[in-house]
This record gives structure tokens, sequence and C-alpha cells, in this order.
């Protein structure tokens, strides 16, 4: 999976989670279980491609 990929994918579930109603909390714990997968795909996209730091927050800049 590409970095553009995976951030795309995280897009989306944060648009997706936005559009939930309060009543709606099993699709959004599935969401946030999808997003919890997403970041951890995210995050070996990033060291695959040579992007080391301690988390998201100091990686992303350098690599966007």
């Amino acid at each position: 999976m590409t970095l553009k990929e995976a951030a795309q994918m995280y897009v989306g579930l944060v648009r997706l989670e936005e559009l939930l109603t309060p009543d709606q909390q099993q699709a959004k714990q599935e969401v946030t279980a999808l997003r919890s997968k997403d970041h951890d795909l995210f995050a070996g996209s990033l060291r695959a491609a040579g992007y080391d730091g301690v988390d998201r927050f100091e990686r992303n800049p350098t690599c966007f």
C-alpha cells in the first residue's frame, strides 16, 4: 500500500465516522477499529519508505 493510498483510506474513514449519528454506536466502534488497522498500515508504509520517527505527528510533515 502506498502512502497516498493509506492516507486516502484514513481520510475516508474519518469522513464516514463524521456522518454517523450518535445512535450508530456499533458502526462507530467498527470504523474506529478500521482506523486503527489503517494507522498500522500507514505507519508500516512510512517505515518502508524510510521515514523514521517516534509517531505519525513527527513523520507526517517530513513525508508530505
